[in-house]
């Protein structure tokens, strides 16, 4: 399990300069970025590791000034997929884009292979939009985290015909997804009958189970006159 930062599927993206200015200058330019690695704190966003590429100056007289320049805890909010725009995606609020904060620093990070080939159906704002999974972040050691009603996953994605917001990278839970593949099954429509569990489950949960000796020690060496303490 790691601990505050993990390595991820790495990915090409485009970071708004505002956000390596302090948001005091440089709104509406981007610079060219490949992610490497995710951070989670408590109570704040999915931030980034970035080593910034300088592609940005590539068909330009620019000089190359900030090609293998890196930059910890970047937000998701500054990021921006890097694939082709007639017109660069309006930001998001954090609200939007990560509706749950990080819940621990204790995390995992996965892929959910079955479920990448086809496009997911993000809910943000009350509207659906089809977006690309690239990964999940999973959280342990809280108090948050580890409530079986309160636990959220980050799936992260990038926006795929969501209007002005294509191409932004979100990171939702999973009820504000739903997974597609018609091959495999049909994707439902409506609210799913859900509701989120209270209980925890453990084997000792059963006091008449956890009391009685005899069954706690039914293993394939029972009736043995070696009990497994011989051996």
């Amino acid at each position: 399990m790691a601990f505050l930062q993990s390595n991820i599927p790495h990915f090409k993206c485009w970071v708004r300069r505002e956000y390596t200015h302090n948001h005091q200058k440089y709104h509406g330019e981007f610079i060219h970025a490949m992610a490497i690695a995710v951070t989670t704190m408590p109570c704040r966003c999915l931030s980034f590791q970035v080593i910034f590429t300088g592609a940005e100056t590539y068909d330009s007289e620019e000089p190359n000034v900030h090609g293998g320049a890196m930059w910890a805890r970047m937000p998701i909010t500054a990021l921006v997929a890097d694939t082709p725009f007639e017109e660069w995606p309006e930001p998001m609020p954090v609200y939007a884009a990560q509706p749950w904060d990080c819940s621990s620093r204790e995390h995992a990070v996965y892929v959910l292979e079955r479920a990448t080939p086809c496009p997911w159906m993000a809910k943000i704002d009350d509207k659906f939009f089809p977006a690309k999974y690239m990964f999940t972040v999973d959280y342990t050691d809280s108090e948050i985290a580890d409530d079986p009603a309160q636990h959220k996953q980050s799936h992260v994605m990038e926006l795929l015909d969501a209007g002005p917001w294509t191409g932004n990278i979100v990171a939702l839970p999973n009820n504000r997804v739903r997974v597609t593949h018609p091959a495999w099954f049909s994707a439902g429509e409506g609210a799913p009958d859900f509701r989120p569990s209270q209980h925890v489950h453990y084997s000792k949960s059963d006091l008449d189970y956890t009391l009685d000796v005899n069954r706690v020690f039914n293993n394939i060496y029972a009736g043995n006159e070696h009990d497994e303490e011989n051996l």
